[in-house]
């Protein structure tokens, strides 16, 4: 079935945070639900530790490629979510946007990266709960 609900992760590269929010709700997401996710200054591809720490959960993202953040992406989105922190978070123009302020692991050590990467799972996992209870409700 094709997804007709839109949620649209966002930080600066496209190569860590939120390529693994993505996978993660889509891995996860409610019945008409899918993910995508884009940056403002995208990197040439998927970072190496983020394919790592996937593969730890089973989900490879090996094949992903860092997408720029457009205008048309902002637009078909019916929720976008900032996940990245500090001045060089873009600006999204989305039906609803939440932040996340998580810090970018792309520098740390695999340990510390695997923490964000905890975080991030549990993050979309409320995110997809309250999807879920909020459709239920208006039911």
């Amino acid at each position: 079935m094709e997804a007709s609900r839109r949620v649209l992760f966002v930080c600066v590269e496209n190569s860590f945070r939120s390529q693994i929010a993505e996978a993660y709700f889509n891995a996860y997401a409610p019945e008409g639900w899918a993910a995508v996710s884009a940056g403002i200054k995208p990197s040439e591809s998927v970072h190496p530790n983020a394919v790592k720490l996937m593969l730890e959960e089973g989900i490879d993202i090996s094949g992903k490629k860092p997408r720029l953040l457009d205008r048309e992406l902002q637009e078909q989105a019916d929720l976008a979510v900032i996940v990245c922190s500090g001045s060089q978070c873009p600006v999204v123009y989305a039906k609803k946007v939440l932040e996340w302020n998580i810090p970018d692991p792309a520098g740390m050590p695999l340990e510390e990266a695997r923490k964000i990467r905890d975080e991030i799972k549990r993050r979309v996992l409320e995110l997809v709960e309250f999807i879920k209870r909020r459709e239920s409700r208006d039911k």
